[in-house]
């Protein structure tokens, strides 16, 4: 098993898909390192992002929108802003449609586990306005 931060199969154009991905994804808002820099991140470009992502059965939008769902469940609010704002600059969810999420996640995952991703979930439209111009 290897313990360095190396990765642990050499490049075959996998981890620079998972990049591309991870970029066109998050829209710049998730830096990618440098393949090597980091055992698990080597690991989460190539299986997660150039394997999972990067298959065309759903698209980016319906794959964000299941993660949002899980997101949501699970309370994370600072990955929610992540989602949310990402799901703006890609054009594929409006402010309002971010704030119809909410309400239809509220009832599935309790209201307590999701009223506190209002605020993050206002925070990104009002970046994402401010940014239009």
């Amino acid at each position: 098993m290897s313990t360095d931060n190396s990765p642990d199969t050499p490049s075959d154009g996998t981890y620079e898909r998972g990049v591309a991905m991870v970029t066109e994804v998050y829209q710049g808002e998730v830096p990618a390192l440098p393949e090597g820099t980091m055992a698990f991140n080597d690991v989460m470009m190539r299986s997660l992002f150039a394997e999972v992502w990067d298959r065309d059965v759903l698209s980016i939008r319906d794959r964000r929108l299941l993660i949002m769902g899980v997101i949501a469940a699970r309370g994370s609010t600072d990955v929610w802003k992540l989602q949310a704002q990402s799901a703006l600059k890609r054009g594929e969810l409006t402010p309002d449609q971010l704030r119809e999420t909410l309400i239809m996640l509220a009832p599935y995952a309790g209201y307590p586990v999701v009223a506190p991703l209002i605020g993050p979930c206002e925070a990104a439209i009002n970046e994402w306005t401010e940014a239009q111009g």
